[in-house]
């Protein structure tokens, strides 16, 4: 579902250059849920994001779906991660101003859908998180366990073959956080949605099939 051929990213200023990724190359299989992990500042939301076509890597290539996306253009890069790719964050990134409903069909916004559409669509997502009871409300009147269910409602809305999680366990308390994974991986296994997840906790880490570890933007394991 993706592969990656020898990843490398480079970020240079005036005076200084950085090597942020080094020669990665992965191959995530269609209904994976693989793991990253590796210490601050070791690569890995700038590994995820070049999965994520947000960011192009300096080197190398990217492949998703049989897609070679290297070629394409920003609106095409747009319309594929809108089609093909929903992203959860650790900091939700949620808009306050917009009841939970709203927040979840924004995805949509961007596709021929209907106003009518775009509701029972939202309203489903949410239903899989749980949170049918919460549609009118705002990010603010809800916990942090309940705003990550929102912004999962929000990158499953458009039913992605492939969820990208920087992190999504990372502002929660153990009880929420094990909630969230079992969201994850009730999605991976029931609708065979291949997920990859950056995470620094090792017991998130166990419940998926695979882990890479990543270290000095080098892959180590």
């Amino acid at each position: 579902m993706i592969s990656l051929q020898n990843i490398e990213k480079v970020y240079r200023t005036d005076t200084i250059q950085t090597l942020a990724l080094n020669n990665i190359s992965l191959d995530v299989a269609k209904g994976e849920f693989l793991s990253i992990m590796g210490p601050s500042g070791c690569g890995k939301s700038t590994l995820l994001n070049i999965m994520g076509l947000l960011d192009a890597p300096s080197k190398g290539s990217v492949r998703i779906d049989s897609q070679q996306t290297n070629s394409l253009g920003d609106k095409q890069l747009a319309a594929f991660r809108n089609k093909k790719l929903g992203f959860i964050f650790q900091s939700y990134h949620l808009i306050n101003d917009l009841q939970v409903l709203d927040n979840v069909e924004l995805p949509l916004l961007y596709r021929d859908t209907t106003a009518k559409q775009r509701r029972e669509l939202a309203a489903q997502a949410l239903e899989k998180v749980g949170l049918s009871n919460r549609m009118k409300h705002f990010p603010t009147q809800l916990s942090g366990g309940q705003r990550q269910r929102v912004a999962i409602a929000r990158a499953i809305v458009g039913r992605p073959e492939i969820i990208l999680a920087d992190e999504p366990t990372g502002n929660l308390d153990s009880v929420m956080g094990n909630e969230i994974m079992d969201i994850l991986t009730g999605l991976n296994q029931n609708e065979g949605t291949t997920i990859v997840m950056v995470t620094h906790d090792e017991n998130m880490a166990r419940k998926t099939h695979r882990l890479v570890r990543l270290f000095d933007g080098s892959q180590v394991q």
